[in-house]
């Protein structure tokens, strides 16, 4: 097992530089996940740790060699694509041993790797079946079996879920949480899913632009985030943000603090509560509401015409229409300014 290090790393094609500069310490055995938009390059990072793509400019560390100039078969390093990339005429037992014949490993030293990945992912009765008798789910486990047989220093994983369905990402979001636990090995994961950042990760790195927005824990960017896109991007409804002009008079006092024309206001729809006028710290229209069972999502617009959401445990009596008033906790409350976007 090894950390990784990245000093100044940049990546330019041709004139146009994708990554300014980036730097991170991820330590051994953390499972650390890259987030952000399309395009942001967290794709990229994650091929030029893995030797796939030449950096411009800046180091990259794994452990305490710096591997450069290394090439990507001998950085210690196991790659699991969103393709499970599986040859179709092979049987899963030989998948996962391709990469270890080619490399000359020992016949007695395959069948252990191999047999012993398979039990970790509950694979055992797949190792005689063609990928083709495989489902979704089964074919990324054989991906991410391939893997393990490597014994890689570090793993990583670029949107392994995206080609699932719901109900399997969520089973195999569980699988590569017990894969890590079991294994204790530095693991960098890709996604665009937010919730699979917050439900997996010892440490975010949220990306945008080509360069880091926030390194930190899920809680930490979920209760204290660094910005206005990190807020928005990290929490699932995104954060609500309002201007001065957009609050009602209660305001100042419902949210403990004053509330100037340069600073704009962000309030999670979990933690906005349904009240009387007079203590409202935000006030809407009622435009829709999404009943989801177990909550419902209150679509809202202000009388300034700024949409915003509120998450409830139940749905609201009042119908279509309704002006209705909500409360938060001053300490829940979030401020940016409105220029730089940077906490206030």
């Amino acid at each position: 097992m090894a950390g990784l290090t990245l000093r100044d790393v940049k990546k330019s094609y041709g004139d146009t530089q994708v990554m300014h500069g980036v730097d991170l310490d991820i330590e051994d055995g953390e499972f650390v996940v890259f987030v952000g938009p399309s395009g942001c390059g967290k794709s990229t990072l994650l091929r030029m740790i893995a030797g796939l793509e030449e950096i411009s400019g800046g180091s990259v560390a794994i452990g305490d060699r710096e591997v450069n100039d290394v090439a990507a078969s001998k950085r210690g390093v196991a790659m699991v694509f969103q393709t499970y990339a599986l040859y179709p005429h092979m049987t899963v037992y030989k998948n996962m041993a391709f990469g270890l014949k080619q490399a000359k490993t020992d016949p007695a030293e395959i069948d252990r790797r191999v047999k012993a990945a398979a039990e970790i992912l509950q694979i055992t009765d797949y190792l005689d079946r063609s990928p083709r008798n495989l489902s979704g789910g089964q074919r990324q486990r054989v991906a991410i079996g391939r893997a393990i047989v490597r014994d890689p220093e570090v793993f990583l994983f670029d949107e392994p879920l995206s080609n699932l369905d719901a109900a399997l990402r969520v089973q195999t979001r569980l699988e590569i949480a017990r894969l890590h636990e079991r294994l204790k090995t530095t693991m960098i994961y890709v996604t665009h899913d937010q919730v699979e950042a917050m439900t997996l990760a010892d440490k975010i790195v949220v990306l945008r632009d080509g360069r880091i927005e926030q390194v930190g824990s899920p809680i930490d960017l979920y209760e204290r985030p660094a910005n206005a896109f990190v807020a928005q991007f990290i929490g699932s409804p995104k954060m609500n943000f309002f201007g001065a002009a957009d609050l009602p008079a209660t305001a100042q006092k419902a949210l403990g603090r004053e509330v100037s024309d340069a600073v704009e206001v962000g309030l999670r729809p979990e933690h906005l509560l349904p009240c009387p006028p007079a203590n409202a710290a935000i006030q809407g229209t009622l435009e829709l509401v999404e009943n989801l069972g177990e909550y419902a999502l209150v679509h809202l617009i202000t009388q300034t015409g700024v949409e915003f959401i509120a998450k409830t445990e139940q749905p609201p009596a009042e119908e279509k229409g309704a002006l209705l008033s909500f409360a938060i906790k001053p300490e829940l409350v979030h401020c940016f300014d409105k220029a730089t976007g940077l906490r206030t």
